[in-house]
């Protein structure tokens, strides 16, 4: 499908057809992150929104604490910290 980059103000713009959004699943005000290739291609990926449940899910609850772990937990407050 070809497209035509439009002036905009001071900016140039890409008009996506509703196709193309319906498929993908995204519309106005969907986040996009844009990447480019060596080879000129343009890349557009939607924005991951993370949230805690899908963070702690890809934890593993078994994994050992970091080796600094416990000199945290014992440090003696150094600026105006309430314990």
């Amino acid at each position: 499908m070809e497209v035509v980059l439009r002036k905009m103000g001071n900016s140039t713009a890409l008009v996506v057809p509703p196709l193309v959004l319906k498929d993908l699943g995204i519309g106005v005000g969907k986040h996009l992150m844009l990447n480019t290739t060596p080879d000129g291609k343009i890349i557009l990926t939607p924005k991951k929104k993370y949230t805690l449940a899908n963070l702690l899910a890809q934890c593993d609850s078994n994994a050992q604490p970091p080796a600094d772990m416990d000199a945290w937990g014992s440090a003696p407050p150094v600026g105006n910290e309430v314990w």
